[in-house]
């Protein structure tokens, strides 16, 4: 039993990592995917847009298809689709192909998203401990490998297809060798399980055609103001701190692609410690204390005389932000487990949430972008904060009823544990 769980954790965890990485060498490398196709300024950000809408839209399709199929099988089968979609994104020559490949990417990243985030929520709430920030951290390590191989791309000048071929060639295999360890902690089984497939997705369907009913989404309202706040800080710093830093704050260009490599390091280390911090003092404490510092961060960004204290502000925001998404997932879990204690009513929660995950990355860029044009930058930076620290508020729907499954001071009843784990 404590071996399946394991391996689960383990396999899961490199698919955040894959995902990771896939990621980060497509955003970093926004630039030249432009030059290769020719793709003008007036175009950019409509194929730019295109891939947060799809991905929202293959999130609100998970949905549906987890009803029929194992979130395991809808992970192992999205994220080659997501690798693939980026060569294709490398290796086309026509704007009509990176349309197309953009699209699979997108659609593919928001059933990639979705289904990862639900295994991660049912195998914590097997663990009965908070795990979830792990996930994540692997996550922001691929983020932090991905950004290095473009950087490497871009510094030798490869093609593109040259520089996300050995990664797909090491990642595609490795993913679905590492799928058939992946737990389905609330459906009772494991990615291996054949009885998953066939007429056992439809006898899922049957019992699962009112998949979170029981939570709807004014009761959900709470989390997904928070996932769209904290993205809405995220692409924030993503897009904006090169150029606030060096227009705002008059780094030099070198420095100013310092700031989210800080940031980036900051959220992985975050990640990696933030488990330890819901278990000793619980879910609550960790999102209010994470909001504080993250609003704090905009705060010294926003006032900053110069570039070594901006670096300083960003480097708060990533510790900061880093807690806020990873707990939000694991929130909506735990509230659907308790308000509807159907098979998969976690996972349309966590399905639901996601959504909101890109309209805060669609929102936060051009807003920061408009404000700034508008007013100034330094004054658009204080519209995040503020967003972040309306977290305070909506700081209790993080808690369980004995704040169970993200941590807490006690632990999960060994009942409830076993229900999350029964015939794993």
């Amino acid at each position: 039993m404590t071996d399946v769980l394991r391996h689960g954790r383990t396999s899961l965890a490199f698919g955040f990592f894959a995902q990771g990485v896939a990621f980060a060498l497509l955003v970093t490398r926004i630039p030249a995917i432009q030059d290769r196709y020719g793709v003008s300024d007036a175009l950019l950000p409509v194929f730019l847009a295109a891939v947060p809408i799809l991905a929202g839209v293959g999130s609100v399709v998970s949905e549906r298809l987890v009803r029929r199929v194992r979130p395991s099988r809808l992970l192992r089968w999205s994220q080659p689709v997501v690798l693939l979609a980026l060569l294709g994104v490398g290796a086309g020559d026509r704007v009509a192909v990176l349309a197309v490949a953009l699209a699979l990417f997108g659609l593919a990243v928001g059933a990639l998203d979705a289904s990862m985030n639900m295994l991660g929520v049912s195998l914590q709430r097997a663990y009965g401990r908070s795990i979830m920030l792990g996930f994540h951290a692997a996550y922001s390590l691929g983020g932090i490998l991905g950004a290095s191989l473009a950087w490497a791309g871009a510094h030798w000048d490869l093609a593109l297809w040259v520089s996300y071929l050995p990664v797909v060639v090491v990642l595609l295999p490795a993913a679905l060798v590492g799928s058939r360890w992946y737990v389905d902690g609330d459906r009772g089984g494991v990615a291996g399980d054949e009885s998953a497939s066939g007429g056992g997705g439809g006898g899922g369907s049957g019992s699962g055609g009112g998949v979170g009913a029981g939570v709807g989404f004014k009761m959900l309202l709470p989390l997904c103001l928070v996932m769209t706040f904290a993205y809405i800080g995220d692409s924030t710093v993503s897009n904006w701190s090169a150029k606030y830093l060096q227009d705002v704050l008059g780094s030099s260009e070198q420095l100013a692609t310092v700031p989210y490599n800080v940031y980036m390091v900051t959220t992985l280390v975050g990640r990696a410690v933030g488990d330890f911090g819901v278990r000793r003092f619980g879910a609550v404490a960790v999102v209010r204390g994470g909001a504080v510092v993250a609003a704090g961060g905009f705060a010294v960004v926003a006032s900053a005389p110069g570039a070594w204290v901006g670096m300083l502000g960003f480097t708060l925001l990533g510790l900061g932000l880093c807690v806020l998404v990873p707990q939000t997932f694991a929130a909506a879990g735990r509230l659907a487990a308790e308000r509807d204690g159907r098979p998969g009513a976690s996972d349309a929660a966590v399905a639901r949430l996601n959504v909101f995950n890109y309209v805060g990355f669609l929102v936060g860029s051009p807003l920061v972008g408009a404000l700034g044009d508008a007013w100034s930058y330094r004054g658009a930076m204080l519209v995040p904060m503020v967003l972040v620290l309306v977290t305070v508020v909506y700081a209790r729907s993080f808690e369980g009823r004995v704040d169970r499954y993200g941590g807490g001071h006690e632990r999960p009843r060994t009942a409830d544990v076993g229900r999350g784990s029964n015939g794993l």
